[in-house]
């Protein structure tokens, strides 16, 4: 049974995340042949101030552009 999880920042819509998940579930089932009901998607949603990278979250990369541009 194939799991895949994905963390996304948050500020998708709906449609786009069902859309995400749908595309997944597509492409694991192309490419291993795994039974379609066999197969799990998880997304899940980050604030942005929760998630750092390069030493920096999201919400200040945000703000700093928010304050250049």
């Amino acid at each position: 049974m194939p799991f895949v999880e994905i963390s996304v920042a948050e500020g998708r819509t709906q449609e786009e995340l069902r859309s995400l998940m749908q595309e997944v579930h597509e492409a694991v089932h192309r490419s291993i042949g795994a039974p379609e009901a066999s197969i799990r998607v998880l997304v899940r949603e980050v604030p942005p101030a929760q998630w750092l990278s390069g030493g920096v979250t999201l919400a200040e990369k945000a703000q700093g552009a928010q304050t250049t541009g």
